[in-house]
């Protein structure tokens, strides 16, 4: 008993000597280890005698519970210590002024809607939406394409499987319609253009099956491709905020226009990268034409009376092009790293006296 005694006293004057969890842990292992002197007694119950051990036992638990009960209790205030001590070093002053704030950016395509807006509206055209879900009638019928056009294909078109008023629906795939449904409620002259996400089933570096597109619309009395080719002459020095921008027009062919125009941008090589501006090379940038006569009459007008142009080109790839990206799909990652570096601040507000790209 005397032994016991003693033990105890030793066990918890060490417990209560020890400053850190690592001492805690230390008296633990040489009071309750597998070779601890607290292990030991109790493995010693097997050689007693049961008039020992029926003595002797009660003795040896008592003492291994009182160990460990000082052990926790031990371990416990020093982490409470611990917690205060690191409470009292991060206390806040609060007379110090506040961290700047975490900041968001505006996206670049945002950032580039903003800046074709600006450029068009000092031209004298108007921002025209339109739904995002379509009927065939808005997104083909009405501008041309015929039933049997490759762009009506599921491969192409996100088609839905119930029907509006005799009519498929489906995702728009261009901004197009946004022509039709302001020709067939707005009497011309008709100034627009028509920004807005579209979708196409196509995936790569330069795809994406939803994108951004932006169109413009013309109809007036007199147009010709002349006023067309000014236009597009215009923005596209405005946006790329050069005067050296030279186009070039190629035929080409879309349903809804007649005659039908590619549009080219000139630009040089320095130090291996294309530059904008000049004649060395050619980059296809948008596609237009004068209004087809029979999409001016599907909407109601006499094309007899009222002609116009149209042109239309994606703003991703124009965001691409000024800011110098090369991957579409970085725009839909979601990347806090891409938004950082490619972002801008929501007081880049573009203007023409300012700079549209400021």
């Amino acid at each position: 008993m005397t032994d016991l005694n003693t033990l105890q006293t030793e066990l918890l004057a060490a417990i209560a000597a020890a400053a850190t969890p690592e001492a805690i842990e230390d008296v633990r292992v040489k009071a309750l280890g597998k070779q601890g002197a607290v292990t030991a007694l109790l493995k010693s119950l097997g050689a007693m005698s049961p008039d020992e051990r029926q003595s002797e036992g009660p003795r040896i638990h008592a003492l291994r519970e009182t160990v460990t009960q000082a052990l926790g209790d031990r371990k416990a205030g020093l982490e409470r210590a611990a917690l205060d001590a690191k409470l009292a070093a991060e206390t806040l002053d609060m007379t110090l002024p506040p961290a700047a704030a975490a900041q968001g950016s505006v996206h670049p395509v945002s950032q580039v809607m903003d800046e074709l807006a600006e450029i068009f509206a000092d031209l004298g055209f108007s921002v025209a939406t339109g739904p995002e879900i379509e009927d065939d009638w808005h997104n083909f019928t009405a501008l041309n394409i015929p039933e049997t056009h490759p762009a009506r294909a599921m491969h192409d078109t996100f088609y839905f499987p119930d029907q509006r008023d005799g009519r498929d629906m489906l995702l728009r795939t261009h901004t197009s319609p946004v022509q039709i449904r302001t020709m067939t409620s707005q009497e011309p002259p008709i100034r627009i253009i028509a920004p807005g996400r579209v979708y196409r089933s196509d995936s790569d570096a330069t795809h994406t099956p939803m994108f951004h597109q932006i169109e413009g619309l013309v109809i007036d009395r007199g147009i010709h491709l002349g006023h067309l080719k000014w236009t597009l002459e215009t923005f596209l020095k405005a946006f790329f905020e050069r005067d050296d921008i030279v186009l070039r027009l190629r035929p080409s062919y879309f349903p809804f226009t007649e005659p039908s125009v590619e549009v080219d941008v000139g630009y040089t090589i320095e130090k291996g990268r294309r530059v904008l501006g000049g004649s060395e090379g050619w980059m296809e940038v948008l596609g237009s034409g004068m209004v087809h006569p029979r999409v001016i009459a599907a909407c109601g007008l006499d094309p007899d009376e009222w002609q116009g142009f149209a042109f239309g080109t994606g703003i991703d790839r124009l965001a691409m092009l000024k800011y110098g990206m090369d991957d579409l799909r970085a725009f839909f990652d979601g990347d806090l790293r891409w938004l950082r570096h490619y972002g801008f601040s929501a007081l880049d507000v573009p203007t023409l006296s300012g700079g549209v790209g400021a």
